[in-house]
């Protein structure tokens, strides 16, 4: 049999990203395994938990057999499950659906820069246990009646073409600014649902948070995913639409913290990076001209947020460096 390639760069840089994140969520998970009160939703986390643990054993191996050294990610010394609950009514699960949601764009990703057998497997297999537990957090979240749906809308019998380019401004000769169709809608209810999650996520980090700078970001930053969820809903609101109230993600009044503030940063960092993506396809996807200058606005605000994050956790040594590359002497 021919020997294996060695891995190429991108799938270096890919496996690294995949093991931060992966033992980000192991961590996580075993907070929330310890302090959740629900036994559905401890089942699913439990699951989880067990099914990630191999993959972070395989990335370990292929690291060691490339003679690439290990990343220290993130360890036990991040969490503290001796804590009270930071959060309650479902936000674990909450947690949990949203970060699936980031794994299936991440692994999506990864596949494409991938060559090699072996990574292409990893990232196939992962993609698929993602969507199995993406699938079971909605639906208990549904069942559990703690997220609604998007908004249910009446729409035209007729398939129909556009007439004129001021379909392209948003522009209706009768009431001044046409209706949002519905592929502008899931753009708009997905940004107001995933900054939801992400403010009830990070108000609960600044609560608890360490260090005074530390806690000062993770304030700008409920503050800021607070003012997107509101000028979002207000678009929906002058469409007639009424905007779905999530129910559940309470945060308790505990200021213990359950994870490190090296691990709360990365996770808002995270949470960024995908926001920052799903901005960008709802601003391809988004033909009323006036949907893309606000989506842009926000992209510029988060870019500009997740870089003070960067400074932060440079001025703490918390940002682990990608393997580099060398420069032939």
């Amino acid at each position: 049999m021919p020997e294996m390639p060695a891995l190429a760069s991108s799938e270096i840089g890919t496996l690294w990203m995949t093991y931060q994140q992966k033992t980000m969520i192991k961590h996580m998970l075993e907070y929330f395994i310890e302090k959740a009160d629900d036994q559905e939703a401890k089942k699913i986390m439990n699951n989880l938990h067990e099914e990630i643990t191999p993959y972070i054993e395989q990335m370990v191996r292929i690291f060691q057999s490339e003679g690439i050294p290990t990343p220290i990610g993130f360890t036990d010394q991040d969490i503290n499950k001796e804590v009270p609950k930071l959060y309650d009514n479902g936000f674990d699960i909450m947690f949990v659906r949203m970060t699936k949601e980031i794994s299936m764009a991440m692994h999506t990703l990864n596949i494409t820069m991938s060559y090699r057998d072996d990574m292409i497997h990893l990232y196939r297999n992962l993609t698929s246990m993602t969507q199995k537990y993406y699938h079971q957090c909605t639906k208990y979240l549904l069942e559990k009646g703690l997220i609604p749906r998007s908004p249910y809308v009446s729409t035209t019998k007729e398939v129909e073409f556009v007439k004129d380019t001021n379909y392209l401004g948003g522009f209706n000769p009768i009431s001044g600014k046409r209706s949002l169709n519905t592929v502008e809608l899931a753009n708009i209810y997905h940004a107001i649902e995933s900054n939801v999650t992400g403010m009830q996520m990070i108000y609960g980090f600044a609560q608890c948070a360490e260090k005074k700078d530390v806690r000062k970001f993770f304030t700008k930053g409920g503050e800021m995913a607070a003012a997107i969820v509101k000028e979002m809903s207000e678009v929906l609101l002058e469409n007639n639409i009424p905007v779905p109230a999530t129910a559940g993600g309470n945060i308790t009044t505990s200021t213990l913290a359950p994870f490190s503030d090296k691990m709360m940063m990365y996770c808002v960092s995270l949470f960024c990076s995908f926001s920052l993506g799903g901005n960008s396809v709802g601003t391809a996807f988004s033909l009323r001209n006036d949907l893309p200058a606000k989506l842009s606005i926000f992209m510029k605000d988060i870019f500009e947020y997740a870089h003070e994050g960067a400074k932060i956790m440079i001025k703490h040594g918390w940002m682990e460096e990608p393997p580099q590359t060398v420069k032939p002497k």
